[in-house]
């Protein structure tokens, strides 16, 4: 049975115990975090995490870092070394999974093949990392711009990169010409967002379900019958996380409204 939950990007101006509690109130399967809402690296605090999560039934997820693999050596150097801290805490709370991203093209770029050949080279890096922390290190699609915007981005960087630590998250609104790319409630018509999804999901470990426009109780700018089918078809039976960028001011009422509507989609599944 596919698991719902909940990202904390869906809630950042809470702190991270008051998230995981609201979670838990919300009767959702599971949490993820963004590295951010870390405070610290204490391993009393990451302790107390752990334990929070754990007395309330809610294993970890994943752990987000936000920055792709696009720079100078310096710059790529950092990046590295915020995948590798991100893999550190994941592998002390429990998360399995850490989602990178891989990275936006400088406006003007002509020639992208170099850029590739360093994120290929980075993710390796950071995967053998992972691989003597135990965690697994995932690509997540992102929109136009990125390196990892289309389908075919994402099988090519997949091959390229193939390692056992490495994985996708796939996020059902952020490819290029999707929902996620442009003001809410434009997308390109030209982009079928869904072949991109039926392509991918067959290599994804975990799915980030984006709600734009959920005030109905029904996702109105993706269509998660499309989306739930897509999953059954792969035989998808990991978690999928709510991750709310919408405009209601009550964020909580929305991520409730998602699971609900979530729950209906997914059936028996």
């Amino acid at each position: 049975m596919i698991k719902i939950g909940c990202n904390y990007l869906s809630l950042p101006d809470m702190d991270i115990e008051t998230f995981i509690r609201t979670v838990y109130d919300l009767r959702l399967d599971i949490v993820d975090f963004h590295i951010r809402a870390f405070k610290s690296r204490d391993p009393g605090y990451l302790r107390a995490i752990k334990m929070q999560c754990l007395k309330l039934g809610l294993p970890i997820g994943y752990i987000g870092v936000s920055a792709g693999f696009v720079g100078d050596e310096e710059e790529l150097g950092k990046r590295i070394a915020e995948a590798e801290d991100a893999i550190d805490v994941a592998a002390f709370v429990g998360a399995p999974l850490i989602r990178v991203f891989g990275g936006h093209v400088p406006a003007g770029t002509e020639d992208w093949e170099p850029l590739y050949e360093d994120l290929v080279r980075c993710l390796k890096t950071v995967c053998d990392y992972g691989a003597g922390k135990g965690v697994i290190v995932a690509l997540q699609n992102h929109d136009g711009g990125n390196l990892a915007a289309t389908a075919d981005d994402v099988l090519r960087i997949l091959h390229d990169s193939a390692h056992p630590s490495f994985s996708l998250i796939m996020d059902t609104g952020q490819w290029k010409g999707g929902v996620g790319a442009h003001p809410v409630g434009e997308s390109d018509p030209n982009v079928d967002i869904y072949d991109y999804m039926e392509r991918t999901i067959g290599h994804a470990a975990y799915v980030r379900a984006k709600i734009y426009r959920i005030e109905s109780g029904r996702e109105e700018l993706l269509d998660y019958e499309r989306v739930t089918g897509i999953l059954e078809r792969a035989g998808y039976n990991g978690c999928m996380s709510i991750v709310y960028e919408g405009l209601e001011e009550d964020r909580v009422g929305a991520v409730r409204k998602a699971a609900a509507h979530l729950r209906e989609m997914l059936g028996s599944l």
